[in-house]
């Protein structure tokens, strides 16, 4: 079973896909910076200084030990902008990918070496006609 396990832990795909989630988990924490950080407050700034993060509607007030209940459709928004932007990116990876495995098929494959047969017969013929 450890050998099998080894095995299938060690194939080239599953290699690549554990990269792939750890850059993408560091992709998302860059765009979920990106985000709250640098694209919402100008953002807010031009709608009259409003803080998305901060938008909620109250359900209850907090009273005492009991916290506030609250939507925050605002962090919504946020999070909504963090896959915009991750979708996006993804995309033109994916376009650029694909992009790049079209000419690598349109390249015209190189003719075929002839056999060893062939290029026998070929001196063959040669020499005939030198004679």
């Amino acid at each position: 079973m450890w050998k099998e396990f080894k095995a299938f832990a060690m194939r080239g795909n599953v290699v690549d896909m554990a990269v792939g989630i750890v850059i993408g988990a560091a992709f998302g924490k860059i765009v979920s910076s990106f985000v709250s950080d640098v694209l919402m407050p100008p953002i807010g700034l031009l709608l009259g200084g409003m803080d998305f993060s901060q938008l909620m509607v109250v359900l209850r007030e907090a009273a005492g030990d009991t916290p506030m209940v609250a939507i925050k459709y605002g962090v919504f928004i946020n999070t909504v902008m963090d896959f915009l932007i991750v979708a996006f990116a993804i995309f033109l990876v994916v376009k650029g990918m694909n992009r790049l495995k079209k000419k690598e098929e349109s390249k015209p494959a190189p003719p075929p070496q002839p056999s060893r047969e062939e290029m026998l017969l070929t001196e063959i013929r040669d020499i005939l006609r030198q004679k």
